[in-house]
């Protein structure tokens, strides 16, 4: 029953992650740089502490009172997976809502499902999976082919993205499914640097596992018998996502500088209600794929299983609302199969990373 929960946790979060960027598509008259940072002031800064206030009592002494190493190692892993999500933005504008996604969560999910389970293999703790584990376990060989089987599905998504550029290649360029922007080679170069720096969220969640911990204690002392506390992660979520505002505000606001786009923010001509509205709606949804994360985590572990299944549905849902949005308008119909296929493929990775949980 937990192993199903956590799929289900897992699920919605993913929903959350594959769907945030749509209300930006809905920004009129602002560049990229200042819906990106207006609606990253929602996600990093305003809606991690009101989820943690509203879920973990006293959550700022549990901050206030964890070691320095603890909020230092939280704090860098999330500057670093800062610029990962700003690239991650970056790498959707050139390359669609789909494959963008498809390319970076796969790098993402493959480094951060990975490189935690190696360091717990040569320092070992108690509750945390290794790569002895995942590789000497019959539930280990299950995720480690659920990992396999969603690669092979990214892989096919990038083909189909290749087929994709090859098609549309001196057709007319329409807003609407985002091929105005397409640019694979660019594209391609971006979603490489965030996947690989995006897996860091991973291991701020790991860095900051203390004050997840103190929180859990003290949710246990106060509900004796009632199991893993659900919400633990917020009060970890708080300091990670300091790192990514750092980052991301001081690079959108050298763009404003440079791109003379200060003015976006008040300039009338634009619809700036609307505007903010959508950008609150694309940073609330962004977050909320962490809220569920952690939900999720409480019933499978923080083990390479809930970031592969995290990372998997993300992807999942992302190159069904490429589908949905019309991005791959215009290509024939074997390039659609092919994106079609890739998706089926990681739908079944889902179901063996599940099952592979369910024999533990």
């Amino acid at each position: 029953m937990n192993a199903l929960l956590g799929v289900i946790f897992h699920f919605i979060g993913g929903f959350a992650s594959g769907s945030f960027y749509i209300p930006y598509k809905k920004v009129k008259g602002w560049s990229w740089e200042s819906y990106w940072l207006v609606g990253g002031i929602f996600s990093w800064l305003i809606v991690p502490p009101l989820a943690a206030w509203l879920t973990i009592p006293n959550f700022w002494e549990i901050i206030k009172t964890s070691g320095a190493g603890t909020l230092g190692y939280a704090y860098l892993f999330g500057l670093l997976w800062g610029i990962g999500g700003l690239t991650y933005g970056l790498g959707v504008r050139y390359l669609g809502v789909s494959l963008g996604s498809s390319i970076i969560l796969g790098l993402c999910m493959v480094f951060g499902a990975l490189i935690p389970a190696l360091y717990y293999q040569v320092n070992p703790a108690e509750g945390k999976d290794t790569i002895g584990m995942l590789f000497g376990t019959g539930w280990g060989k299950v995720i480690m082919l659920g990992l396999l089987v969603c690669i092979i599905g990214i892989i096919i998504s990038g083909r189909a993205g290749v087929r994709k550029e090859k098609e549309l290649a001196g057709q007319e360029h329409d807003h609407l499914s985002g091929k105005d922007e397409y640019k694979f080679g660019l594209g391609l170069l971006v979603a490489i640097i965030s996947g690989v720096l995006s897996a860091c969220f991973n291991f701020g969640i790991e860095a900051g596992k203390p004050m997840a911990d103190t929180a859990n204690a003290l949710w246990k002392a106060a509900h004796p018998g009632q199991g893993e506390f659900l919400f633990q992660n917020n009060v970890s979520y708080v300091v990670i996502l300091w790192g990514g505002l750092t980052t991301n505000l001081i690079w959108c606001l050298i763009l404003n500088a440079r791109n003379k786009t200060f003015g976006d923010y008040t300039n009338a001509k634009t619809p700036r209600l609307s505007n903010i509205i959508f950008c609150a709606l694309a940073g609330t949804t962004w977050f909320l794929q962490f809220f569920f994360y952690g939900m999720g985590e409480s019933k499978l572990g923080n083990g390479p299983s809930s970031w592969i299944l995290h990372m998997a549905f993300i992807i999942l849902i992302a190159n069904v609302w490429g589908l949905v949005l019309k991005e791959w308008k215009g290509v024939s119909k074997k390039t659609l199969t092919t994106v079609v296929l890739g998706i089926i493929i990681i739908l079944v990775s889902v179901l063996l990373v599940g099952y592979g949980n369910s024999l533990r």
